[in-house]
């Protein structure tokens, strides 16, 4: 079969024949038809991310839209390594499928079901997101971002709160108030500080790094001993920086719950089962991407392209 396939962590996959994958007992086959290029795709090909293995040869690719022998379209995850789903074929754990409903096309399926489980999770189990609540997005302008704020809103969020660099993307998924990276800090901290003193309950975090540190700057200088908010961070990604430096006196100032949300703090099963939900809403139109396809044979050119609220699917 022909497959994206790495050859060296850190390298673009090249479309380059790769031995077929073989069922095993309680396995099926999927001739795939589309496969989400996510970021944390490109993190395992490159062996930055905490799951990856570092083994290759190996086909890129961590979940996809297929076809099984009886010709049903499923969404479906967990290849065995050093398989992926970048690949004209597939095989998985029968139980790691889902029938797709009529409404959803195969590239809108694969582009929405890992940010869109990526936000649900964070925001239904992790941070336990309920109605009237004060919701802020710290990167929101990538497409997981903007899912969140979609999902925030049909879990009852009140207020929402955009951050990030590209104002105009926030602004068009409905948040109520628009904080711009691009600006100096010191307006990103006074920005930071004006929200913080109405009361933020929730923090979805895909930054990290600088932005974090700066929120909770704001956080503690807005600290009043007699109307003391709690406030839940859920840490997603860490796209501006992997590390923060967290003061002791900061914690002593806020009222904090910080948690993580991702493989290992969420269970493979809370994670597995927002799929269904996620993929009813997007039929119902109540979520909504933007998406690019790319012929697979394209993944070298395509690989290193920067993602700008729009999530590059390859299409076999």
């Amino acid at each position: 079969m022909q497959a994206a396939v790495v050859s060296v962590l850190g390298q673009a996959p090249r479309y380059e024949p790769f031995p077929d994958p073989v069922a095993g007992e309680g396995e099926v086959a999927i001739k795939v038809r589309a496969a989400g290029l996510h970021p944390v795709v490109k993190a395992i090909a490159a062996g930055l991310h905490y799951s990856t293995g570092g083994v290759v040869p190996a086909v890129a690719g961590i979940d996809g839209v297929g076809t099984l022998d009886d010709g049903s379209r499923v969404y479906f995850g967990g290849v065995r390594k050093p398989w992926g789903t970048m690949a004209e074929l597939a095989v998985v754990s029968q139980s790691m499928c889902i029938q797709l409903p009529d409404g959803i096309g195969d590239v809108q399926a694969a582009a929405i079901a890992n940010p869109g489980m990526s936000a649900w999770v964070s925001l239904k189990h992790r941070a336990a997101v309920s109605a009237g609540e004060t919701v802020l997005i710290l990167g929101a302008t990538g497409v997981a971002g903007q899912l969140a704020l979609q999902a925030a809103r049909l879990l009852g969020a009140k207020r929402l709160i955009g951050v990030g660099r590209n104002v105009d993307a926030i602004a068009n998924a409905g948040a109520d108030a628009v904080i711009s990276l691009g600006q100096p800090e010191d307006a990103v901290r006074e920005a930071f500080a004006a929200e913080a003193a109405f009361g933020i309950d929730v923090v979805i975090d895909y930054l990290w790094g600088r932005p974090t540190e700066l929120l909770l700057e704001a956080l503690a200088r807005g600290f009043r001993a007699s109307a003391t908010r709690p406030t839940r961070l859920v840490e997603v990604g860490e796209s501006a920086g992997k590390t923060i430096n967290l003061p002791g006196a900061t914690l002593r100032s806020i009222d904090l719950t910080l948690k993580g949300s991702g493989f290992g703090s969420a269970s493979m099963k809370e994670i597995f089962a927002a799929i269904p939900t996620l993929f009813s809403m997007a039929a119902a139109g109540s979520l909504k991407i933007d998406v690019e396809p790319v012929p697979l044979s394209d993944v070298e050119a395509a690989w290193s392209r920067v993602e700008k609220g729009r999530r590059i699917v390859f299409t076999v």
